[in-house]
């Protein structure tokens, strides 16, 4: 704690329920989590049979994390492929882990064998890589026709080049996983929504640690540690990204937080980007002025526009509608924001952004996606709204497309300027 007085009893909620000396300690009982991995490895399953694929290999962390619920130093091996697995839509799902780790896939229910990993990188073997490429292929490919059926398409989320080529020639059809991972992420499971309904709950507390924060001379980076520090002690993983700034720094967009010193009424805006707990995204934007006072003029309408695109768009929501027409419908950026506008009105989001994504009405065209909201989506509504010279405001908020409309998830204030 700072010593400051909280300026809004609606945010200091957030934090005096979490005890600002102690971590939230989740609540969550052991068969919640137990169902939600079960299911999560069905809807893998589910869309290797609807696509006629035999198997699914997947090195992304997330999709990992997804599948078997094993984390090991996931951001590590999102740009260090070192450990995989490998999925049969009717035979074993097999995690390879890396050499020393493996302990840490016990009593996880989904895994129905462990190996240890063969690691390829030239990072890790240099020279010596190719071999190792050899046994790493001869071992999945023996793995397939074992248990595949006689199916030998396989599909694969992340891939050296080298690596397909040796089990292309081992008689493996690659096709591309990430249609099958994403679609299966997009419907969350009751059981998954208490999962993100925790996360969010600790990314609130840690909104309410930057809040309690948010007085003249405080950095950008000092702000942003609140969150990670609400994170980390709560159980949570990572922030995808640095998006914290103050004043001039938050236009344009997508400045990263700085050691610069925020100054007194200045807009602090901000974009949670946040991995928590059981792995799953809280992914909330708010903007306030620093030092508690009220926003001037200019910064209130810049506000009340961005309050009016989300809550346009928000009400546009449902399930059936779909992605063009939600297009068509949605809210239109004034003349005077076009230049300083966010590229999207909507994305999906589960254990990480996900799809699908939406673009602005401005950027929608014939090359956008295809598709609709279902129930169990889970979509994140956007808005940033500058103009010359003024700061941005950023606000987002994270919401269920529920079987009859659709059900916010976070519920950290916005804030009142009349």
């Amino acid at each position: 704690m700072t010593g400051s007085v909280f300026k809004d009893d609606r945010k200091a909620t957030y934090l005096n329920q979490a005890g600002a000396h102690r971590p939230l300690i989740s609540p969550i009982a052991p068969d919640v989590l137990r169902r939600a991995r079960l299911y999560r490895l069905g809807r893998l399953r589910a869309g290797l049979a609807a696509s006629d694929i035999g198997a699914l290999l997947l090195y992304d962390p997330v999709n990992i994390r997804y599948a078997f619920d094993c984390s090991n130093m996931q951001v590590w091996t999102s740009h260090n492929p070192m450990r995989y697995a490998l999925i049969f839509a009717d035979g074993p799902a097999i995690m390879f882990e890396f050499k020393g780790c493996e302990h840490l896939n016990h009593g996880l229910p989904g895994i129905d064998e462990l190996r240890t990993a063969i690691t390829y990188l030239f990072m890790a073997r240099g020279d010596q890589a190719e071999g190792f490429v050899t046994d790493w292929a001869d071992e999945i490919a023996d793995l397939i026709r074992t248990h595949g059926g006689g199916n030998t398409r396989l599909a694969v989320d992340k891939l050296d080049p080298h690596a397909a080529h040796a089990l292309e020639a081992r008689g493996v059809t690659l096709s591309d996983g990430t249609a099958i991972t994403e679609i299966a992420r997009a419907i969350k499971s009751a059981d998954e929504l208490t999962l993100m309904r925790w996360t969010i709950r600790v990314c609130e507390a840690g909104m309410a640690r930057i809040y309690d924060h948010s007085i003249p001379g405080v950095t950008e980076r000092e702000l942003w540690a609140h969150l990670h520090f609400e994170n980390a002690r709560s159980g949570g993983d990572w922030l995808e990204t640095k998006l914290l700034t103050a004043g001039p720094n938050t236009n344009p967009w997508y400045k990263e937080c700085s050691d610069r010193a925020i100054q007194a009424g200045e807009m602090i805006s901000f974009d949670t980007d946040m991995i928590g707990p059981y792995g799953y995204c809280a992914d909330l934007s708010r903007s306030w002025v620093c030092g508690y006072g009220p926003m001037t003029d200019r910064q209130k309408r810049l506000y009340a526009t961005a309050l009016d695109q989300i809550e346009h768009n928000l009400a546009l929501l449902q399930p059936g509608v779909g992605f063009a027409e939600f297009n068509a419908k949605s809210w239109r950026i004034p003349d005077r924001h076009l230049d300083y506008r966010y590229s999207l009105a909507a994305h999906g989001v589960g254990m990480a952004d996900e799809w699908p994504v939406i673009p602005l009405h401005v950027d929608f065209d014939n090359r956008a996606m295809a598709g609709h909201f279902a129930p169990g989506m889970v979509i994140c509504i956007e808005s940033l709204i500058g103009e010359a010279g003024s700061e941005s405001i950023k606000l987002e908020t994270q919401v269920l497309v529920t079987e009859t409309g659709h059900e916010r998830l976070d519920t950290f204030p916005w804030e009142e300027i009349d």
